[in-house]
């Protein structure tokens, strides 16, 4: 991870194992950085999608005989089930692991706050490098689905409406950045001299 900064570390969690990105993620917000995850509903889990259901539905069953309004909460959207599984690997029963996890928060798709900015990927949590080929997997948005999220249809709108309006701005920048090469050909015979003497001072 980097070093410390004021600025969230901002992660695209597409395509990553959510055990492995959950234990990044929590040793960041116990060394005092802001985490964001994105895209929790493209995170990936180990294993066959029937075998991670099977388990899923083995905690549903779990309930506090007494009053099942007490706990354990059995949260279906996927920012949820990670937010958990980093929950987890915290001490948050101490005020340092309470203030960790308030650091730690992941959303569904790509909130409209976070689409400029530059976003991160954790070499260390993703499938492609950490599961052996040919291993199975399934992907965290459609077990949350099976088991009673509602919004995978929404989210996938907004996601295809983000992804295009994303490739039109990208569009528009080669095109200004095409422009302004040229421009910068064009102009360079009338400046050579100038840029020479600039140099000459030691100056880029």
């Amino acid at each position: 991870m980097p070093g410390f900064t004021n600025k969230p570390i901002i992660i695209d969690a597409r395509e990553h194992l959510m055990g492995r990105l959950a234990t990044i993620c929590a040793k960041a917000a116990l060394n005092g950085h802001k985490v964001r995850v994105l895209r929790a509903e493209q995170m990936e889990i180990s294993g066959t999608f029937f075998r991670n259901k099977l388990k899923f539905l083995r905690f549903l069953r779990k309930r506090c005989n007494v009053n099942p309004a007490r706990g354990p909460f059995h949260h279906r959207a996927p920012s949820k089930i990670f937010k958990r599984s980093v929950r987890g690997m915290l001490p948050y029963k101490t005020f340092r692991g309470r203030e960790a996890l308030k650091r730690v928060r992941a959303f569904e798709g790509v909130p409209p706050r976070y689409q400029r900015v530059k976003k991160q990927v954790a070499p260390h949590a993703l499938r492609v490098i950490c599961l052996a080929p040919g291993r199975k997997y399934c992907r965290l948005g459609r077990l949350s689905h099976e088991v009673g999220w509602k919004y995978q249809d929404v989210i996938a709108t907004l996601e295809a409406k983000r992804k295009i309006k994303a490739s039109i701005a990208y569009g528009k920048k080669k095109v200004e950045q095409r422009t302004k090469g040229l421009a910068k050909k064009a102009v360079y015979p009338r400046i050579e001299r100038h840029q020479k003497l600039i140099q000459s001072m030691g100056h880029k």
